[in-house]
């Protein structure tokens, strides 16, 4: 194939046969995004889609190649988990213009220029940003320690700390990031690589991120309202221009990619939480890295949530341990982890919550006592609306296993 046509993958379908170049085949390989296997035909590869969606460009040369990987539940339910957070975008459907699309890529890229049209249409949002520099005459206050250190006895030059009025602040520059990572996306519409070039040139003075740097941090507040939406779109893409290996290792990539069971354990813990406190009270902690399997606080145990809730003593302790799986059915290793957390948490019931399968629950004997390790199916190709009720349904469920 050539090095324009893309290869075009699906999460959860089977394996599919394409024509790859040697230099091709090494790239996706040393990806990690796919499966990969021989056919026996020369020039022809067997791929399947792991864990990822998105799209990316691998390589450069004979090795450069295009891949697409759509997600099996309809993209704007992705949207809606991806954007899942007290502080992010709640997604709707609203915000997607058009007709309804099949592709990842068109769906943020959309979203994100008509967020950014809005933003930036009364200008440029600019603040204040604290300035060291050395100059002839006094600005803003004097450094003294720095003026005795670096020339003790010289009236002049000075050493000073004054507020800057600019546009280059962390908002700007985490938007023009994200303009940036959108622009490089492989498979980009014309018109929309023009809009966002656009973004650009009313960005003028804003210093770019550094890839693989943390993003800017910024703070809401009355006088960023208008730049909420799209700053929290912006974090979205950059969140995506990034993903971990199971060995710590960080790899960026030229595109936007998305693991999706970290996706759905993200949206779970957060949404899950929110509809425990309302249901019950007490305190969500979401990925909660507090406890540990052994002492001398060795080998620390991932739950996706723990619900704390006030004991007799008035303190509060763990009342509820979650895990979320995203996979069609359950396997032994995911009761031995949530049994793990149950021993640890003090606690008689475990909740595995699946993105597909069947319901039920596995009682295990212990001296003195029975956990029960209960297994829940959340429908992520639902509505909107109906997977939060879902999700609330789920809060009351759990809040019934504490009586």
């Amino acid at each position: 194939m050539t090095q324009e046509e893309p290869v075009r993958l699906r999460e959860g379908e089977p394996w599919s046969d394409w024509p790859l170049a040697p230099e091709q085949v090494a790239e996706l390989d040393r990806s990690e995004l796919i499966d990969i296997r021989a056919t026996g035909r020369p020039g022809v590869y067997r791929l399947r889609a792991r864990d990822m969606v998105g799209a990316v460009r691998l390589g450069r040369g004979p090795g450069r190649v295009r891949l697409f990987i759509g997600p099996k539940i309809p993209v704007d339910r992705l949207m809606y988990l991806l954007g899942y957070a007290p502080d992010r975008l709640r997604w709707r459907g609203r915000n997607i213009e058009g007709a309804a699309r099949d592709d990842l890529l068109p769906v943020v890229a959309h979203a994100f220029n008509r967020a950014a049209r809005r933003a930036l249409r009364p200008g440029p949002l600019s603040g204040y940003r604290e300035t060291d520099d050395t100059l002839p005459v006094l600005r803003g206050r004097l450094r003294a320690s720095d003026q005795l250190s670096r020339r003790p006895g010289l009236p002049v030059p000075l050493e000073v700390t004054y507020d800057e009025h600019t546009v280059d602040i962390p908002e700007n520059r985490l938007l023009l990031g994200a303009i940036r990572k959108l622009l490089r996306v492989p498979g980009l519409e014309p018109r929309l690589r023009a809009e966002l070039q656009g973004f650009t040139a009313q960005l003028d003075g804003v210093r770019p991120t550094v890839p693989g740097a943390p993003a800017p941090v910024w703070q809401p507040s009355r006088l960023n309202q208008r730049y909420q939406p799209v700053l929290a779109l912006a974090a979205l893409i950059l969140d995506g221009a990034s993903y971990e290996f199971e060995d710590g290792r960080t790899v960026v990539v030229d595109g936007l990619v998305f693991r999706m069971w970290q996706v759905y354990e993200d949206f779970l813990g957060r949404a899950l939480g929110e509809a425990l406190v309302k249901a019950v009270g007490g305190r969500a902690e979401p990925a909660d890295r507090n406890h540990y399997l052994a002492a001398g606080r060795r080998h620390v145990l991932k739950p996706d949530l723990v619900h704390y809730l006030p004991g007799g003593s008035g303190v509060s302790g763990p009342a509820i341990v979650v895990d979320a799986k995203y996979k069609g059915g359950f396997r032994r290793e995911d009761l031995y982890q949530m049994l793990a957390y149950c021993v640890r948490l003090g606690l008689d019931d475990g909740h595995l919550v699946y993105a597909g399968g069947r319901p039920g629950v596995v009682r295990v004997p212990l001296p003195g006592k029975e956990i029960r390790l209960h297994r829940h199916v959340l429908d992520l190709s639902l509505g909107h609306a109906e997977l939060r009720r879902r999700v609330d349904e789920l809060a009351q469920t759990l809040a019934r296993s504490l009586l």
